[in-house]
């Protein structure tokens, strides 16, 4: 019983000094995300590659909305994210200490422990509203070169991880972003965008696919599907 009294008292300790740095439990019901027009009217220039990531990068190239997106990601070179928060110095960054399903804490980001220094997401709030507008993914890179964060040996030049929309809205190719969603692909909506994308990924595209797949996820089942 003594044990778990001390780790009792010492995550309530951790939670103190945590509050006192500024953390705090987000309320998930104020997620009201910008769309992805808007928010490349309000990156317009800025000088670091940046594109649409996850659910709203496989609508942007099938070209229609086909569900509710809940958030809307981003994903920037970190080196150069600091070009991407100048832009937003109207808004308020946080870093979660977990994810959109269980954040966690969210910790101001000038404030976050060390521990978060490698951790990808940055979300955005509006401090007019306390609304959470966009989630930001800070990836690693090599100058003009994406490298993917699942398995460093992956890495392509932006120009060949960037596509764009007919009205200028940057995101990523449908193939990367399923080779992310495939961590996840008992979810429906993972599976769902996977079924809606593969008839549209010519033979390069699989090839990749594939290739990245063997890589990251050996035994994963879309293998035999593609």
């Amino acid at each position: 019983m003594a044990f778990f009294t001390l780790v009792r008292e010492s995550l309530r300790v951790e939670l103190e000094d945590a509050r006192a740095a500024g953390a705090f439990e987000p309320d998930l019901m104020l997620w009201d995300a910008w769309r992805p027009d808007q928010v490349a009217a309000l990156l317009e220039g800025v000088q670091a590659p940046w594109y649409v990531a996850a659910g709203w990068a496989i609508d942007l190239f099938l070209g229609e909305e086909r569900r509710e997106h809940e958030d809307l990601e981003i994903a920037v070179p970190r080196d150069r994210f600091s070009r991407i928060a100048e832009r937003l110095s109207g808004f308020e960054l946080f870093i979660p200490d977990g994810d959109l399903t269980d954040p966690g804490l969210v910790w101001p980001f000038a404030q976050a422990p060390a521990a978060l220094d490698r951790h990808q997401q940055t979300w955005v709030r509006e401090p007019a509203t306390g609304r959470w507008r966009l989630d930001i993914f800070r990836e690693p890179s090599e100058g003009e070169t994406w490298i993917c964060r699942r398995d460093e040996r992956i890495k392509l030049r932006y120009a060949d991880v960037i596509e764009w929309t007919d009205d200028g809205v940057p995101y990523g190719r449908p193939e990367i972003v399923l080779l992310f969603k495939a961590k996840h692909s008992d979810r429906p909506k993972d599976e769902a965008d996977f079924t809606a994308v593969l008839p549209r990924l010519d033979p390069l595209r699989r090839r990749w696919l594939v290739a990245a797949l063997q890589l990251v996820h050996p035994a994963h089942p879309w293998l035999d599907r593609i």
